[in-house]
């Protein structure tokens, strides 16, 4: 079991449901704000508005995450949930630069996000379902860079159509979701003996797994909190504290998150060798690190250069903790614990930016950036340490479970 290698090929079929969800949302970002200033003059209530995918991956998310895990149908337990949830996301993604109106245009906008909601969960799902535990932070790498490549050819072609045609982003996009979904339908197959073995050893409830549980999902929320700030800040940060203009400061950050794209494969390499545990906190201690020099370092070429290693460092996080949360799912949960992963990250892209504003608005500044970003890190490392469980094992897997996984994946 431990010489099994993971199959690149359907590992990237299986990415194609990450993909098809990352797609949309660069698109649906850069382009719905300008919609929105049509009607809308309070730039407070067009990033209300904004934070409506975030909301409903609060609400929505863990309940369908838990909803597929009790389905059972013979199209699968994830796949129904994609059938439905993809062609609804399609149809009203390239309805919404068609609206004429601020009602007709919030329906269409509410609509795209609720319909996204229903299957974001069930399709992460999908990976840990269909690959063995000690090959789920590979596969994860896959995927993140699946997730990663559609964003920045999302930001790339989707700006070139829009020149075209504002509706040319939004058509895009809804075409390479349903593509994404038959190929899915097509190659990928969910392996019935999960859901046959689900109620049978779903006795995994001792104390000790729930507060590595606990401890990791706030770990999560407190570097997502250190993650978005920057994200959200970084242009303002630029123009005021750097005194260059938003859009270099934008290409700037950029480097982290093509840094992030190149070394999402490899941290799963690197967390399948020394474990995700130790990977995670050494890209934290390494974030930790960056984040503090940058709280000094003015100057733009060195501050390129942290960001890069930041990006590396974010990898060896990000592409380890999905995994390690889904680990510790009992048989038959792993659909509820995909929801709990994106709750407390979703929380995080909600609270972060709300709160560093606050402090923002209480300094007058924008220098403490990185300090706040640093306290954040430093609050996931406290709570990493108390993680015992969460790293791969095979001892969860019946040899019918293998040999499944070792036919079809």
């Amino acid at each position: 079991m431990g010489q099994e290698k993971l199959d690149y090929r359907k590992t990237f079929v299986l990415g194609l449901g990450f993909f098809s969800v990352s797609i949309v949302w660069p698109v649906y970002n850069s382009f719905v704000p300008i919609m929105l200033e049509n009607y809308i003059k309070s730039t407070t209530l067009i990033g209300a508005v904004m934070t409506i995918d975030n909301l409903f991956a609060v609400i929505f998310q863990p309940i369908f995450g838990a909803l597929s895990d009790k389905t059972n149908t013979r199209f699968g337990r994830r796949m129904p949930y994609l059938l439905i949830g993809v062609p609804l996301a399609a149809i009203f993604c390239s309805l919404i630069p068609s609206a004429n109106s601020l009602p007709m245009l919030m329906t269409f906008v509410i609509l795209m996000n609720f319909a996204m909601s229903i299957f974001r969960a069930p399709t992460v799902a999908l990976m840990p379902d269909v690959t063995p535990s000690h090959l789920r932070s590979k596969a994860n790498g896959v995927i993140n860079f699946m997730g990663g490549l559609a964003a920045v050819i999302a930001y790339g072609l989707g700006g070139f159509l829009y020149k075209k045609g504002t509706a040319y982003p939004f058509y895009m996009s809804s075409i390479i979701m349903t593509m994404a979904l038959i190929l899915l339908y097509i190659f990928i197959k969910e392996p019935e003996i999960v859901e046959e073995k689900a109620k049978v050893k779903n006795k995994e409830k001792d104390i000790d797994k729930s507060k590595s549980l606990l401890f990791i999902l706030f770990a999560i929320f407190f570097w997502f909190t250190g993650f978005n700030a920057v994200e959200t800040f970084f242009s303002l940060y630029g123009q005021y504290e750097l005194g260059i203009d938003p859009g270099k400061a934008s290409m700037i950050l950029t480097s982290f998150s093509l840094s992030f794209l190149i070394f999402a494969i490899p941290a799963g390499f690197v967390g399948t060798k020394l474990g995700r545990k130790k990977t995670i906190l050494l890209g934290i201690v390494g974030a930790l690190t960056v984040f503090t020099l940058l709280i000094f370092i003015k100057n733009i070429s060195a501050m390129i250069v942290l960001l890069i290693i930041g990006g590396m460092f974010w990898a060896f996080i990000n592409i380890n903790s999905y995994p390690m949360v889904v680990e510790m799912a009992p048989k038959g949960g792993v659909g509820t614990y995909t929801g709990y992963y994106y709750f407390f990250s979703s929380c995080a892209a909600i609270v972060s930016p709300i709160l560093f504003g606050w402090i923002r608005d209480m300094a007058h500044s924008y220098k403490p950036l990185f300090i706040y970003s640093c306290i954040a890190f430093g609050a996931a490392l406290f709570c990493m340490l108390f993680v015992k469980h969460g790293d791969f094992t095979n001892k969860n897997y019946t040899e019918e479970d293998l040999k499944f996984m070792k036919e079809n994946i």
